[in-house]
């Protein structure tokens, strides 16, 4: 090995589900299967494509302004960049430098692991309990921080607010950040506790419920100083990092709050209906409060289901890891996606329990 190549920074990399180009039942990334706002396709036809040669606003203000009046908070406690991943990114990387670990769940969003390794943070992974839930105790001892995504991923599993507030309460000296990237479609949102706790932040996302995952919305709510803090990293690493199509596409989503509103009833009821439909076949499912299903069926092997599913043109996502490897993560589509997910299960059943007589 030359002497360059020892001083590669090397990391087991995040792998993304499938983006397949032919067509198929895409069930495998989480995406919103209903397109963006009415206005957003208005917005982007109306955009004035000599701006382009400009620079954007290195401040998002507009964007940032509508945020923090859609949420009830002060320009200076919201923090945009290009989709969550670089906004939780730019958190490990400003917060996360204690000598000690940080810590989150043992089964989680699998970035976590990477930027720890990519930024050399020690961390722990907190076990969940038998059924998937964070155990708060696990939290209490001295750290380095902690992150947790509520609704969890791949689980689908909300935890209550006062689980949380115990959390951020019991860890005064730590950076507590949730990740609400589906929070949409769950519950109360902690963005309820910031004004309350100066060491929470709290991180959404518009790639989910705002269906504008192709283009890069994310932002993190806390208090001023821990903003500030943030975009001086920011601005030392990529001053520019919302595009001038994401501030105003953004916008133009955030401004029709009724089909915001009608998007996440179909999405949430389809759920509902999957579940109940899933389990006439056998399937447990978890009670996810996401846009997506975590289900095992105790007579067939997830990974073999996964391999068959997609052959069939039906993508979900499978997870090789020891908890994990006998479940597959369903992604809620529309109504016709379901029913051919159902078709299939159906099918694959019924063939296999032939084979087994």
């Amino acid at each position: 090995m030359r002497e360059f190549e020892e001083n590669i920074r090397r990391v087991d990399p995040y792998v993304p589900g499938d983006q397949p180009r032919q067509k198929v039942v895409k069930l495998n990334t989480n995406e919103n299967p209903y397109p963006p706002a009415p206005g957003v396709g208005e917005a982007l036809k109306n955009m004035d494509p000599e701006k382009l040669k400009l620079y954007p606003d290195p401040k998002s203000t507009d964007l940032v302004r509508a945020l923090a009046e859609h949420y009830h908070v002060r320009e200076d406690q919201v923090f945009l960049g290009a989709g969550s991943d670089d906004v939780l990114s730019m958190c490990f990387l400003t917060f996360f430098n204690s000598k000690r670990p940080i810590f989150f769940p043992d089964v989680t969003y699998s970035f976590y692991p990477v930027w720890a390794e990519l930024y050399r943070i020690p961390y722990e992974c907190k076990k969940l309990d038998d059924d998937f839930r964070l155990k708060k105790e696990d939290y209490y001892r001295p750290n380095g921080g902690i992150i947790f995504p509520n609704p969890n991923a791949p689980t689908g599993l909300y935890e209550p607010m006062d689980v949380v507030e115990d959390i951020v309460s019991h860890n005064p000296e730590s950076i507590v950040i949730v990740d609400e990237a589906y929070v949409d479609f769950a519950g109360r949102s902690a963005i309820e506790l910031v004004s309350e706790y100066d060491n929470l932040i709290v991180v959404q996302t518009f790639s989910k419920s705002r269906s504008l995952a192709g283009l890069r919305v994310g932002y993190a709510i806390a208090n001023p100083k821990l903003i500030a803090y943030l975009n001086d990293v920011r601005y030392s690493f990529n001053s520019y990092n919302m595009n001038l199509t994401a501030q105003v596409l953004g916008l133009a989503s955030l401004q029709d709050e009724s089909y915001f509103r009608e998007n996440l009833k179909k999405i949430t009821t389809t759920r509902e209906w999957a579940k109940g439909e899933l389990e006439k076949l056998g399937f447990v499912c978890l009670d996810s409060q996401a846009n997506f299903l975590f289900v095992t069926h105790p007579h067939y092997d997830a990974y073999e289901m996964y391999k068959e599913l997609k052959t069939a043109g039906i993508y979900v996502r499978h997870f090789d890891k020891p908890r994990t490897r006998n479940y597959l993560r369903i992604s809620i589509g529309t109504e016709e996606e379901m029913q051919l997910l159902f078709a299939f299960f159906k099918h694959y059943v019924s063939s296999e329990d032939k084979q087994d007589t």
